[in-house]
């Protein structure tokens, strides 16, 4: 169990909610291990398939308190909201902000110095970690045009604009991203972003840690009350996930880019893992993606310092934690949106 930003995380997979008096009682086999009062609380995400009372349901949509439910995976399953829930007013927040291009705009430029920032921590690291099999000066000069683009992004004043930084941006940290492949590299080597469909293994690979991201971003917006499909930089369109892409930008270089690499230079992803298709487009074998997946929730357990809670987590709560972060800074507890700038 952790408790951040007065929201509870119930981790464990057999854990048991129940209301003992004004407190939320987690229980184990019928024995407790944790008890925190409610009224400390806005909002309970369990990650657990035991349940929880409808005595423990009743009383939270009463006070308030958001209570969802996820899959220990992390795949949203439901919210328990009562006759009122203060949540239709932080989505109509929501709606109003995105409509409004100038508020837009500030939460767009909060994702995207997020990503900019992450995308020259990775070259960094990487000139840091391997100066001796890695092209440090080009690194370097990649990751001071960055820098810049951070300047660029703080003084933009348009969607339009922030898009235009973006991709170019995007153009110069994946420009390098070849470098940082240490092992396998004939089979693995990357020359351009391409998707829809990848053609090549480690654009197959990228694309899947991202539908993964996606998906565990658009999750915890749901568990916060938010509505995933409404978003600031990307804007809403049917069946897109808009605000999902947009909270994962920030997340795309620290979260699954290392990732992948980290797949391809430990090999835990072989060339056999990759099939290419009739049409051109690579795919993860069966076998792969098993792998691949079960690297993925390994990685989520591994504990980092949230660099603005300054708390330890599991990488799997950030998504979560930046969720919170978001609904926090447009309910207004927050003057700004704290991107994920990691160190």
């Amino acid at each position: 169990m952790r408790k951040l930003l007065n929201t509870l995380f119930v981790l464990t997979e057999n854990s048991y909610l129940s209301l003992d008096g004004e407190n939320v009682l987690i229980s184990q086999d019928r024995t407790e291990t944790a008890r925190f009062p409610l009224h400390t609380l806005e909002g309970i995400l369990c990650f657990s398939y035991g349940g929880a009372s409808p005595a423990l349901m009743g009383a939270c949509a009463q006070r308030n308190v958001d209570l969802a439910f996820f899959t220990p995976r992390g795949r949203f399953l439901a919210r328990s909201v009562g006759e009122t829930s203060g949540n239709v007013l932080l989505r109509q927040q929501q709606f109003r902000a995105a409509d409004d291009p100038g508020v837009s705009c500030r939460y767009a430029k909060g994702f995207l110095l997020g990503k900019v920032y992450n995308a020259r921590w990775v070259l960094e690291r990487a000139t840091r970690d391997h100066p001796q099999r890695v092209p440090v000066d080009e690194l370097k000069t990649r990751s001071g045009q960055l820098a810049a683009a951070l300047s660029r992004i703080e003084e933009a004043i348009t969607l339009e604009e922030l898009r235009g930084i973006e991709g170019e941006a995007a153009q110069l940290y994946f420009g390098g991203f070849d470098h940082l492949i240490l092992q396998q590299h004939e089979a693995f080597a990357f020359t351009r972003r391409t998707r829809r469909p990848p053609l090549d293994p480690v654009n197959a690979l990228l694309s899947f840690a991202y539908a993964l991201l996606a998906r565990d971003c658009a999750a915890a917006l749901t568990g916060v009350g938010l509505d995933p499909y409404v978003g600031f930089l990307h804007r809403p369109r049917p069946g897109r996930t808009s605000l999902a892409l947009d909270l994962m930008e920030e997340l795309r270089a620290v979260y699954a880019d290392r990732f992948v690499l980290t797949c391809i230079n430990h090999k835990t992803i072989l060339p056999r893992h990759c099939v290419q298709q009739e049409s051109g487009a690579v795919l993860l074998t069966d076998e792969g993606r098993r792998a691949f997946l079960q690297a993925w929730q390994l990685r989520k357990q591994q504990v980092i310092q949230h660099p603005f809670l300054g708390e330890k987590i599991p990488w799997g709560l950030v998504p979560y934690v930046q969720a919170l972060l978001l609904a926090r800074t447009l309910r207004g507890d927050l003057d700004r949106y704290p991107p994920f700038f990691w160190k």
